[in-house]
């Protein structure tokens, strides 16, 4: 829904300042996103020459820059507004799952008005695992009251599909987001759309 990249650089730009290491490229950021900022701040020390060590301080570090940057340097993508405006005339309960700390998913779909269209929002720290894994989106359908064939899932990578797959939901790609720098429609997926608002609705 939202491009946070510019968002991601700039608070590791930060973080490698503080601890007195190169910056990542915002080309290496792009493949690297979507698996929680864990695995993001790990790939980063590893593709500059940190030590496994630096890793505490780099999260304490890159929560604090992200929490300032939060949304400063983020777009709604086009069509979003107008699906999710879509979505709720159709009658259906939607839910924010994100691998993104849920404070930080709150704040940002807060601050670009997203956050009015969701009846739950789950970051990556909400359960004991993350997406690819399916207990995040098993979850997702307990809260909202849904079963998980009737349940679709819209993401914009493997990651998303994956776990929608193995938790027995269907799943439509977005195909602007980063996919971990691969092709996203190589994805087993039901489909993909361009735009949010692309996708064909039935009123309840």
């Amino acid at each position: 829904m939202v491009d946070t990249l510019g968002d991601f650089v700039a608070a590791l730009a930060e973080t490698m300042d503080r601890l007195g290491l190169p910056h990542v490229d915002r080309g290496f950021v792009a493949r690297s996103v979507g698996k929680g900022s864990e695995h993001l701040i790990r790939a980063c020390l590893q593709h500059v020459g940190g030590a496994p060590s630096q890793f505490e301080a780099a999260w304490q570090h890159y929560q604090a820059a992200y929490r300032q940057i939060n949304g400063t340097h983020a777009e709604v993508y086009p069509g979003v507004v107008a699906g999710l405006q879509a979505l709720r005339r159709a009658g259906l309960p939607l839910a924010c799952l994100t691998n993104k700390p849920t404070a930080f998913a709150r704040e940002l779909l807060q601050n670009k008005g997203l956050a009015p269209y969701f009846q739950q929002v789950f970051g990556g720290d909400a359960f004991e695992r993350k997406k690819p894994d399916p207990l995040p989106l098993m979850k997702c359908c307990e809260a909202l009251g849904t079963v998980a064939s009737s349940t679709l899932m819209i993401g914009d990578s493997s990651n998303d599909a994956q776990a929608a797959r193995a938790a027995g939901c269907p799943v439509v790609l977005v195909t602007y987001g980063y996919n971990h720098g691969e092709p996203v429609r190589e994805v087993d997926a039901d489909g993909f759309i361009d735009r949010l608002d692309e996708l064909a609705l039935t009123p309840r």
